[in-house]
This record gives structure tokens, sequence and C-alpha cells, in this order.
């Protein structure tokens, strides 16, 4: 690590899979603590597996993904679906981080689970079960299972895209708060542009498989943002940016 303030520094990370595809091209990023972080780029093009390399799920052919010591056993992954225990209460569910680390103080891990769920507003729903939810709560109790290990690094892989718009605008917001309120790093996946204006400290896009970063672009606004940033210059203009890098990057024309 070069920096005390860098969280995740990658350098000339690459991979290629067991079937000889090519994922991704040396990739070189820093990512500072406390930033969000967003990664877009047209489908295929390695943004979920550069998010599996950072939290160590798989490891780069080449080049490296450092960790700094303080955040290595401090991350939590939320996946694209909620993957919750349809067996299981929302409690449960959230708590089940803690089972698997045989956390055995009952009243740590209870007050643990309460303030995990508070965090993502569903303290009323701890004893329902995951069929009784909407898809929006689901990925709120996912967001609380992830939270509840009280990680430093939050790695979110396009976890709202199957989502309808006015969900998926408010659990943006919902992150953006959270991250801003506990000093969370983020690295979010997505395939939309106006959902990376809205989130991000910085963006970066990619190119088309094999991925490696095209562009990167800063969004200067403070955080956390509310529905009214959608409507300022900022915003426009970081949207009309976002989407000509990914024009680019995808290999289209552009008008």
């Amino acid at each position: 690590m070069n920096s005390v303030s860098t969280a995740v520094e990658i350098r000339g990370a690459d991979k290629v899979y067991a079937n000889g595809v090519r994922a991704l091209q040396p990739i070189d990023l820093a990512v500072q603590r406390g930033e969000v972080v967003t990664l877009v780029g047209p489908s295929g093009c390695g943004k979920s597996t550069l998010l599996r390399l950072i939290a160590g799920l798989m490891q780069p052919d080449n080049g490296s993904v450092s960790i700094a010591k303080d955040f290595a056993q401090r991350s939590a992954f939320v996946f694209q679906h909620p993957t919750l225990l349809p067996w299981a209460s929302v409690a449960a569910n959230v708590r089940l981080p803690l089972d698997l680390a045989r956390e055995k103080r009952e009243t740590a891990a209870a007050g643990k689970v309460a303030h995990a769920l508070d965090l993502v507003g569903l303290s009323a729903f701890q004893g329902a079960f995951p069929r009784e939810l909407s898809g929006g709560m689901q990925m709120r109790a996912s967001i609380a299972r992830a939270l509840i290990t009280e990680p430093a690094l939050l790695l979110m892989d396009e976890p709202f895209g199957a989502l309808d718009e006015i969900t998926r605008n408010r659990l943006d917001r919902d992150v953006a708060a959270l991250a801003a309120r506990e000093g969370l790093t983020v690295i979010f996946v997505t395939h939309s542009i106006y959902e990376a204006a809205f989130l991000s400290s910085r963006v970066m896009v990619m190119t088309a498989r094999p991925g490696s970063i095209s562009a990167e672009i800063a969004i200067d606004a403070p955080q956390p943002r509310t529905n009214a940033f959608r409507t300022t210059d900022t915003y426009v203009r970081a949207c009309a940016r976002l989407s000509d890098a990914l024009a680019a990057a995808s290999g289209e024309a552009l008008a």
C-alpha cells in the first residue's frame, strides 16, 4: 500500500478462466477509505470478476490485489440476489454470519441483529419470513446480513438490478446514507449510469471483454445525496459523461 488512506490497491491484476476466456486485462485501481467507487461497463466486461478478486473469492492470474490490514477481515459481500434461507426468519437470516462464526454470546448477537435491522429499516419485520417480504425488503435483509459483521469495506454486485425503479432509487438513497453515516468504503457494480452517478465518489468505466478501465469519472458532490441531487447540473453532466464514456468503451459510435 502506498498510502495510509488507501483501502484497496490493485496492481496489474488480470484473469483468464479455465476455458481460456480472458475476463480481465491488467487492472490498476486504488480505492481510498470512505469512497464509494462504482464499476460500470457492457455486459460480460468483467465487473463482477473484478469484484470477486477484491473479495478474495478468486485469485488473479498475474498482478496483485491488496487490502489494508485493518480492512482485511472486515469486508462483506452483497450478491445480485438476496439468497435468503426461505425457512428462516429475517432475524435468523441476518444472524447467519454470526452463527457461522460461532458467536456464542446470545445477548451480544441479539444486539447486533437488532442494530443491523435498524440500519436498514427492518426492525418491525425481524420475525417475518422471506416470502412475506417485497423484493426491496429482501435486499434490505441481505444488506443487514452483510452489515452484522461490522464491515469497513462493502462490496455490492448489482444488488438492485431486478427491482423496480422507485424501489431501486430508494435503496440507492439508503446505501448512500448508510455509507456516509457508518464511514463505509463501498465498491458497487451496476449497469445503470444513473445509479452510478447518484451513488459514487468515482465511477470506473470498463471496456468490453477482456475488461480494462477506460475512463474514470469523479462525481464532485457532497455525500449523502437525496432525490434533489438528481435534478442538479452536476448529476445531469455526470450522466452525460458516463453515457459517452460507456458508448466509447462498448465500441459504439457517438452521435
